[in-house]
């Protein structure tokens, strides 16, 4: 039998103090939902309400996992760009 592909993604939120957190997940909707409920990572526990403003499929948890972390290490302004790029491109 072959391996089913695992999609996962890379997802960011902004916070209700207008910060960005950037996770990974292979369900964005029970994802969310954790956070929202305060379920989710203690960052966003401690800045809700959230709201998710990027979302990006990766074919395996270790591509997203690898993105997060490349992800997390830029700068607020490119993430903003990301977010930006990716918002023009859903209209």
């Amino acid at each position: 039998m072959g391996k089913t592909a695992v999609n996962a993604y890379v997802y960011i939120l902004r916070c209700n103090d207008d910060s960005l957190y950037t996770g990974w997940t292979t369900d964005l909707e029970r994802r969310l939902s954790e956070h929202t409920a305060g379920r989710g990572g203690k960052y966003t526990r401690m800045h809700r309400p959230v709201e998710m403003v990027f979302t990006e499929e990766h074919p395996t948890k270790s591509a997203a996992m690898q993105r997060e972390a490349a992800i997390k290490r830029w700068k607020r302004s490119r993430k903003l760009a990301l977010i930006e790029s990716h918002q023009k491109n859903l209209h």
